[in-house]
C-alpha cells in the first residue's frame, strides 16, 4: 500500500465543489466560542458537501485568521451564513420543511446508532457551545435530539468531534 500524494487525488475546485450535488444536512452552531472549532466544522463540511452551516450567535464568522488555520479554505467553498440568534435559525429551518435535530443528552434523546435519515428528507443538526451545550430553548424549538453513546468518564466531547461523528453518520447513510 502506497499513500497518495495530493496530485493524486482528484480534489474539487471551490467552483466545482459549488457545483457539485450536496448532501441534504444543514449544520447550525449554537454560541460556539472557538474560531478553531469554527474552522474545523467548516473543514468536516467540506469533506462530506453539507448544504450549509449556519453561524449562530457569538459564534464567529469569516474572514478570520483563527477559523483560516482549521479551516484550510473551507470557508471560502462551503456556503455558510450568520444568524443572530439559533432559535430563529431553527425556526426558519423548520418552516422551510427541514427536519431539525439537537445534539444533546436529552431526555428522549435517540442514540445516534439508532437514528436512520429518511432519503429525500432535509435534516439540520444543532451543535451547541463548548460549555453549556445546546440551548434549551434551541432544543425546544427542535424536532428531537440525538445523542452520541459515550463509556468514559467526561461524557462529553470536543464540538468539532461531534460535528465529525454526526455528519459522518448522515453522509454514511444519505451519500454513500
Amino acid at each position: 500500500m502506497r499513500k497518495l500524494r495530493t496530485i493524486e487525488i482528484e480534489r474539487l475546485t471551490v467552483s466545482e465543489f459549488r457545483q457539485a450535488a450536496k448532501m441534504p444536512l444543514t449544520v447550525v452552531l449554537d454560541d460556539v466560542r472557538s474560531m478553531h472549532n469554527v474552522g474545523s466544522v467548516l473543514r468536516t463540511a467540506d469533506a462530506f458537501r453539507v448544504s450549509e452551516v449556519v453561524l449562530c450567535g457569538i459564534t464567529g464568522t469569516p474572514p478570520h485568521p483563527e477559523i483560516h488555520k482549521t479551516a484550510l479554505g473551507a470557508e471560502d467553498s462551503v456556503t455558510w451564513r450568520y444568524a443572530s440568534s439559533a432559535v430563529e435559525a431553527v425556526r426558519q429551518l423548520r418552516a422551510s420543511g427541514c427536519t431539525v435535530l439537537s445534539v444533546e443528552q436529552a431526555e428522549g434523546a435517540t442514540l445516534l446508532p439508532d437514528f436512520e435519515a429518511a432519503p429525500g428528507r432535509h435534516y439540520a443538526i444543532v451543535l451547541g457551545n463548548e460549555v453549556k451545550g445546546v440551548h434549551q430553548e434551541v432544543i425546544d424549538a427542535s424536532d428531537a435530539c440525538l445523542e452520541i453513546p459515550q463509556l468514559g468518564t467526561k461524557h462529553s466531547l470536543n464540538v468539532s468531534v461531534t460535528a465529525g461523528i454526526v455528519v459522518w453518520h448522515f453522509a454514511r447513510q444519505l451519500m454513500f
